[in-house]
């Protein structure tokens, strides 16, 4: 509910930050706010006034207007104005994820660099650093991108072309993460489980017991035979489809935030490995092909990263378990029944 007074939020105050329930604060001007503010977690004047003075300092941005970004799910997100240009602002506070967001910088240079221009462009601050430090976060500023997030069947095609393209840039002297092909997802899983101190979500865990099991003992398995083979590894994203931005007839792919070294199948599993899309498969072998890459997608492979992604966002759903609101929770409930669970229900048909 919008508050009714302007003076309701500048005498609100935060004392630590939820990224993940910052919803709606809307700036007009930076020195004659007008504001509303939805959810539990907000910045008041004195925090959002102090972030513009640091831009303007440290990349010489004079900001005219800001209000919430509403892209990605780990960072405090915002669109920054001038008088002639528009700026995405990203800082990630969490203490777990900021070093990881830290790390994609150099990748996405190095890909804009081999002409990659489909992606979210640095800018860099004015002694020509990839991103700075705030207030304990790390933070970055990109070219606003602007469209919207977008995910159909009809985007894939652009997709997995604009991927393709990507899979041909070089690593050479970039200091990237590479797939291990492990069992940590599920591992983390099950020791986060055993100290959760919610009798609901552990009912519900103890409900699908037999099927967790069973898929972490998959997981393990077909790392073991993925590990056997660490060819084919080419730069990926990880969640192309989630992070694609639509603008007119242009597409972009935004949130490099973990790329690492593996196969294409981390970019490939999410629409393969699901009832009724084996179409998916067919225009990304094709978009392969197109670019020169001579691979073919890999059923073990497809498998590991369904499981390991399976298992993953649930931890990411405990990680922050303490903080979730009841929304974040009920998502939580409904794990098993949406779309991570038809995914592994397909890969489970894997031999």
């Amino acid at each position: 509910m919008p508050l009714e007074r302007m003076d309701d939020f500048f005498n609100t105050r935060a004392d630590t930050y939820d990224s993940h329930m910052l919803t709606s604060i809307i700036i007009a001007k930076r020195d004659d706010c007008v504001s509303s503010v939805y959810g539990d977690v907000h910045r008041n004047a004195d925090y959002i006034n102090n972030l513009l003075d640091f831009i303007r300092r440290e990349y010489g941005i004079e900001a005219t207007g800001i209000s919430p970004a509403k892209r990605g799910f780990y960072g405090e997100t915002w669109k920054v104005d001038t008088a002639s240009h528009s700026y995405f602002v990203k800082l990630d506070y969490s203490d777990t994820h900021k070093y990881i967001y830290a790390r994609s910088f150099p990748v996405i240079e190095h890909l804009c660099s081999h002409g990659i221009d489909y992606i979210s462009r640095i800018v860099k601050t004015v002694d020509c650093r990839l991103f700075t430090h705030y207030n304990g976060a790390v933070l970055g500023v990109f070219d606003w991108i602007e469209g919207e997030n977008i995910e159909t069947d009809a985007t894939k095609i652009p997709e997995y072309q604009m991927l393709a393209k990507i899979y041909t840039v070089p690593a050479d002297g970039l200091s990237i993460p590479y797939v291990d092909y492990s069992g940590k997802s599920s591992d983390k899983f099950f020791k986060q489980w055993d100290t959760l101190d919610d009798t609901q979500i552990s009912t519900l865990f103890e409900k699908n017991r037999s099927k967790l099991e069973h898929r972490a003992a998959r997981l393990k398995y077909f790392a073991a035979i993925c590990r056997s083979d660490m060819t084919g590894y080419v730069i990926t994203h990880g969640d192309a489809g989630g992070n694609l931005i639509v603008s007119g007839d242009k597409y972009y792919i935004v949130d490099w935030d973990e790329p690492i070294l593996a196969p294409p199948e981390r970019d490939a599993w999410n629409m393969l490995f699901y009832e009724g899309k084996e179409w998916a498969g067919c225009i990304f072998q094709k978009a392969l092909r197109d670019n020169g890459i001579r691979y073919t997608l890999r059923s073990e492979r497809l498998a590991y990263f369904c499981y390991y992604y399976f298992f993953f966002y649930l931890t990411e759903y405990l990680d922050n378990f303490t903080r979730l609101d009841r929304k974040r929770k009920t998502e939580l409930e409904q794990y098993f029944d949406g779309w991570a669970e038809n995914r592994a229900s397909y890969a489970d048909t894997i031999q």
